[in-house]
């Protein structure tokens, strides 16, 4: 079980800015910017390459989650990263979005 696994079920605590039932996005705990999210899906997916054809709405939504987001933050811009694989410097191998602003 990963560590995103694990606040989705909510065994370990997180600092939750929203969720839906399929997204939770959380604070990083080490954040890059002055605004640093993860928006995650919560189905597991361990990486870019494991998506499946039944995947691309979900994958859809964590943009759409980034525009609502946006917005309720007031956002002016923002930079959305998703990391693929170790040497593409992802860390938890769950899928998931940064959203980061200053």
């Amino acid at each position: 079980m990963t560590l995103f696994e694990k606040i989705i079920a909510r065994e370990i605590p997180a600092n939750i800015e929203y969720e839906t039932d399929d997204i939770i996005v959380i604070h990083d705990i080490n954040p890059k910017a002055k605004l640093h999210l993860l928006i995650i899906p919560k189905k597991p997916i361990k990486t870019v390459q494991d998506m499946g054809e039944n995947d691309v709405l979900l994958m859809g939504k964590l943009f759409e989650t980034a525009k609502i987001l946006g917005e309720k933050l007031n956002l002016e811009g923002y930079k959305l990263q998703v990391n693929v694989g170790e040497k593409g410097g992802q860390e938890v191998f769950h899928i998931h979005m940064h959203m980061l602003a200053n």
